[in-house]
């Protein structure tokens, strides 16, 4: 085993999880840069071990012990790297927090990633689930970001049309994006900015607040208000932020839908086909507030579910299971989860 690599053994991972599920993992390394995965896929013994690559913790369900090694991605750094077509060239490593980088920019005068403010996770972990809040994804505002090949030992970069970005998305959920380790991700921020505000609830609150011509601040501050008012905060009760995605219909689909359900709450994108609000789903099942043994849904928002105290990941399954079944019987639509079960 390379001697320069500080692996732990029987490691927990309970505080490396925002659900807070007590688990453990047979080994554990804090990774610091690209040079420590080449040191571990030169390591006959680790190069063999199943491998999870761990970031915030904050879109992952930890069913049980993990067999294996855990690579915790805890490089650090952030940089204006240059422009390019009227936009900043901001990179951060994998391993920088979200928010903490979100305000980063905005301390550089820098509009772009305000919606997506107080989003748990990492910067390496945004671009794997495509994030996205209050009108906006981080594929809006992404220029490129860079790989560790696990498969090869090799460093490259990769544009949006390589990342194969979607709804909750990219290709690094799909098998063609295994064994890729994001090391840092570049954004392309807007010199001349404008704000978003075509969430609802978000151009509400500002006009609430009296702001005609906000700054991307004080954008960036209404969201942070409308977060903590509605979602609880990891810290104090353990979750992974929506659990389920909003299922998209076409629509005729969703047309048939409001012919009985006229509430029906749904958004028309693009393409024509429609985005459902799964909390409104959930919520109307009636499962806003309840519990299943130790996981329970949020009472302030359906779609977030939480751990109230010593919940398993298979507590979590079985809650989840059951709220799909609910909606599937109710609505004929299926809830696909967002975290990742490992």
């Amino acid at each position: 085993m390379q001697a320069d690599l500080a692996i732990a053994h029987d490691f927990s991972l309970e505080s490396l999880n925002t659900f807070g599920i007590a688990a453990r993992a047979s080994r554990y390394l804090a990774v610091r840069g690209a040079a420590d995965l080449a040191a571990v896929m030169a390591d006959p013994v680790l190069a063999g071990m199943r491998r999870l690559v761990l970031g915030g913790g904050s879109n992952v369900l930890l069913t049980g012990d993990f067999d294996g090694l855990v690579l915790h991605m805890r490089s650090e750094g952030r940089e204006i790297v240059g422009e390019a077509g009227g936009h900043v060239l901001v990179r951060a490593a994998a391993g920088e927090n979200w928010h903490g980088f979100v305000q980063y920019t905005l301390d550089q005068g820098l509009g772009g990633l305000e919606n997506l403010s107080l989003i748990p996770g990492t910067v390496g972990a945004a671009p794997i689930q495509n994030i996205g809040a209050y009108g906006a994804e981080v594929k809006d505002v992404f220029h490129s970001l860079t790989v560790y090949d696990l498969r090869t030992g090799a460093l490259r970069s990769m544009d949006a049309a390589a990342c194969r970005f979607g709804y909750r998305d990219s290709v690094f959920k799909h098998g063609e994006g295994q064994g890729l380790v994001i090391v840092d991700v570049t954004f392309a921020l807007p010199r001349d900015w404008q704000p978003n505000l075509r969430y609802a609830e978000l151009a509400q609150a500002v006009a609430d607040a009296g702001i005609a011509a906000p700054s991307a601040r004080q954008v960036s501050e209404a969201v942070v208000a409308i977060r903590q008012r509605k979602l609880p905060d990891p810290a104090v009760i353990g979750n992974a932020g929506s659990f389920f995605k909003n299922p998209v219909v076409s629509g005729e689909r969703c047309a048939a839908l409001l012919e009985h359900f006229p509430k029906l709450v749904h958004h028309l994108q693009p393409d024509g086909s429609e985005k459902l609000a799964a909390g409104w789903l959930i919520d109307q099942c009636g499962w806003k507030g309840r519990n299943l043994g130790a996981a329970g849904v949020y009472p302030k928002q359906a779609l977030v579910l939480v751990n109230n105290g010593g919940a398993t990941g298979a507590d979590v399954i079985a809650l989840a299971r059951a709220i799909q079944a609910d909606v599937l019987q109710r609505y004929g639509v299926q809830l696909d989860p967002e975290p990742v079960f490992v």
